[in-house]
């Protein structure tokens, strides 16, 4: 169904009052002002004589495939009340920074939303994004504007959780991938640009191995985990190749059937195969039993092996890029003790280690500070790096207190930010305490969550926001990861 411009408004009334029609298209052109982190174009249609007669804007199309400044026909796919949602039909007039999609399965996998995006547009859009936030949420302006990081746009990915599911509506096909966007289904994928090739290249091996597994119907989802090579300039394949674990999700026992199949694709693809078949405790490997996954931090002569299910950053080069830049603008003495808040497996705490004279991770799971622990034996560090399991979201003065008076922070919390840490740090500035560090370092992984922090750390806990900018960790994805640095005060009056 096609409708023109001067029936749009009609269809919009047919659409509240219930009668819902969809892929309505509307042959009149429509301007793109905008663009929403879901890589969705936002235009706004004319208001009609009575939004006009009110003051009212008119309403806001949200265009799947849009990108401002374009001039474009859509089809209407849903109405609400205050906007609609709409895909692009035809461009008219396409934006100077849109590009051609690598991934074939781009528009229908969720995974990479912006890959019609310049990547230069991509980051000064995250840029803006956390500016905005800062601005608006924050109150805030920071003193200075750290230049955005990037790093490579493909192949970047060394972590991933793929869906498997079995579609017998398509000849029994096993699908192996990414969830399509706002979808319960997977997307049908033979390849993925973000992940390493060679890891891209057994998408369509491993539909052919699940496929012929007794459990096809009971293995879900499959865990990827890439790590560095042994030896990367090693004449030897064997250890000049990144290594790969797979981690099988088996919610059924294997047969010696499953087994022999799995041996026998680890052995034809070099991937280390692992299995999970109840909850995370569970993750172990199956074949062959040993093997070492590991990242390496060459600046602060770190090697960091970690387990396929341990909690690490997907894309190397970046996290090594942004730990250095971490580390430096905490701008750590020799002399100083550091905490490193939600510390994990260890990432920032054993560089810092390299720099401070002590350093105490605090992490939330207990079985990531055994890893941390581990890490910092494995690295010869255990003088000097500390660690200790603590629930960081229930955080008071008095559990400051406890960790003891550090000249330095460096916090990285998951999505919910650290709020409660920094209302301790608030209640701690009224208090005149000298528990409060002269610097923090934070890094987000949610611009929202940290602007809410950098209101409670600016306005109420005595400090400055120094920086903050954006780190492009995921390229082609809506994900903001930045970091913040903040200052205290000073509070004494300057003598005459």
């Amino acid at each position: 169904m096609a409708v023109s411009g001067k029936n749009i408004f009609r269809v919009f009334q047919q659409m509240r009052r219930g009668d819902k029609p969809v892929n309505i298209e509307v042959a009149e052109p429509i301007k793109v002002e905008a663009l929403d982190l879901d890589a969705q174009g936002i235009a706004r249609l004319v208001p009609n004589k009575e939004e006009a007669s009110q003051g009212q804007s008119g309403k806001v199309i949200f265009i799947k495939g849009a990108l401002p400044t374009e001039l474009v026909t859509y089809t209407i796919t849903s109405d609400k009340a205050r906007f609609s949602k709409a895909k692009v039909r035809n461009i008219l007039k396409p934006a100077v920074f849109r590009a051609e999609p690598k991934c074939k399965a781009f528009g229908v996998c969720g995974g990479c939303t912006m890959q019609h995006l310049d990547i230069r547009a991509q980051v000064a859009m995250k840029q803006r994004v956390l500016e905005d936030d800062l601005q608006h949420i924050a109150k805030v302006k920071p003193e200075e504007i750290l230049r955005p990081m990037g790093g490579p746009t493909w192949e970047y990915r060394h972590r991933a959780r793929l869906s498997a599911v079995n579609r017998s509506i398509k000849k029994g096909t096993v699908l192996i991938g990414f969830h399509e966007g706002k979808s319960g289904y997977v997307a049908d994928m033979l390849a993925c640009e973000i992940l390493p090739k060679h890891v891209s290249d057994l998408l369509p091996k491993m539909r052919t191995l699940v496929m012929g597994l007794s459990i096809v119907d009971r293995m879900p989802q499959i865990e990827i985990a890439v790590g560095e090579p042994e030896d990367a300039q090693s004449d030897d394949p064997t250890k000049s190749r990144p290594v790969t674990a797979l981690v099988f999700r088996n919610l059924k026992p294997l047969t010696p059937e499953d087994e022999r199949l799995l041996r026998a694709f680890a052995d034809q693809h070099q991937v280390w195969v692992w299995l999970q078949p109840k909850g995370i405790e569970t993750v172990a490997p199956f074949y062959p039993e040993t093997g070492k996954l590991c990242y390496r931090l060459p600046e602060f002569e770190i090697e960091m092996p970690f387990k396929p299910a341990d909690f690490t950053q997907v894309n190397h080069m970046m996290n090594r890029a942004l730990v250095s830049r971490a580390i430096r603008l905490l701008d750590v003495k020799s002399t100083d003790r550091v905490l490193d808040l939600f510390c994990g497996i260890g990432n920032f705490t054993l560089p810092l280690a390299r720099k401070a004279e002590q350093v105490l991770g605090i992490e939330g799971l207990e079985s990531l500070t055994t890893r941390a622990k581990a890490n910092a034996e494995h690295n010869g560090l255990v003088d000097k790096a500390s660690f200790m399991q603590s629930d960081l979201f229930l955080v008071t003065t008095e559990t400051i207190a406890s960790w003891a008076k550090a000249e330095r922070w460096l916090m990285d919390p998951p999505r919910e930010g650290a709020m409660e840490i920094c209302k301790a740090l608030a209640e701690l500035h009224l208090q005149q305490s000298d528990l409060l560090p002269q610097r923090i370092v934070y890094v987000s992984c949610n611009p929202k969550t940290l602007a809410r922090d950098v209101e409670i750390l600016c306005h109420q806990a005595g400090y400055t926001l120094s920086s903050a900018g954006i780190i492009n960790m995921f390229p082609h994805t809506s994900h903001v990861e930045s970091m913040a640095v903040f200052d205290r005060q000073q509070t004494h009056k300057p003598l005459i």
